[in-house]
């Protein structure tokens, strides 16, 4: 099935603008959309290019899953150069980067959950969980682990009852929210699968 990288995107910006690290990366609410837009862009396009972007049949979900090896980074290049929609909230956006990636593991490859959204008239509807059990089961048959960040205390309580676990203390953002890293260890057996 094609999916509409554009309309994923949208899905995300709708479900990200009132979320608590987007108002903290981007804190005017009429610049939010746009600069959001720009963020979510690249990972979607990897996600997509990866094979693993997922998206409910009516598209009001999406789950950006991106496969990382040992070793490797979600983070763009050093010389990459800032959209112009984001320049203005580019000290945000490294501070976060910095401090995700201080706590972020790197020793073994993992699939890494950036970003899950749902429509805002959508949520507590169940999709969420669905696109996190589809792609956690298929996880769990190939052994690998998963990491996110779980950016509102709305949406640890999924994580968790899908396996994730919170990793140490809460990154605390200057003057902002906190994120809580979560990691997920594969099912051992068929029985445990969520």
């Amino acid at each position: 099935m094609m999916i509409d990288e554009s309309a994923s995107i949208g899905v995300l910006v709708a479900a990200f603008q009132d979320d608590p690290v987007s108002c903290w990366l981007f804190p005017e609410d009429e610049s939010r959309p746009r600069a959001a837009e720009r963020l979510f862009a690249p990972l979607v396009a990897r996600s997509a290019a990866d094979g693993e972007l997922v998206v409910t049949g009516d598209g009001a979900a999406v789950a950006v899953w991106v496969p990382l090896s040992a070793g490797e980074s979600v983070m763009g290049h050093s010389d990459d150069e800032l959209p112009p929609e984001l320049l203005p909230h580019a000290r945000r956006l490294v501070t976060f980067a910095e401090l995700a990636a201080q706590r972020h593991p790197h020793d073994r490859a993992h699939l890494y959950l950036p970003f899950l959204g749902v429509e805002p008239g959508r949520r507590g509807s169940g999709l969420g969980g669905a696109l996190l059990a589809e792609r956690l089961a298929r996880a769990d048959r190939q052994g690998l682990p998963a990491y996110l960040e779980a950016s509102s205390a709305r949406s640890r309580p999924l994580y968790e009852r899908h396996g994730f676990h919170v990793t140490g203390d809460p990154i605390t953002l200057p003057d902002g929210p906190e994120v809580w890293p979560m990691w997920r260890e594969p099912a051992q057996r068929q029985g445990e699968l969520r």
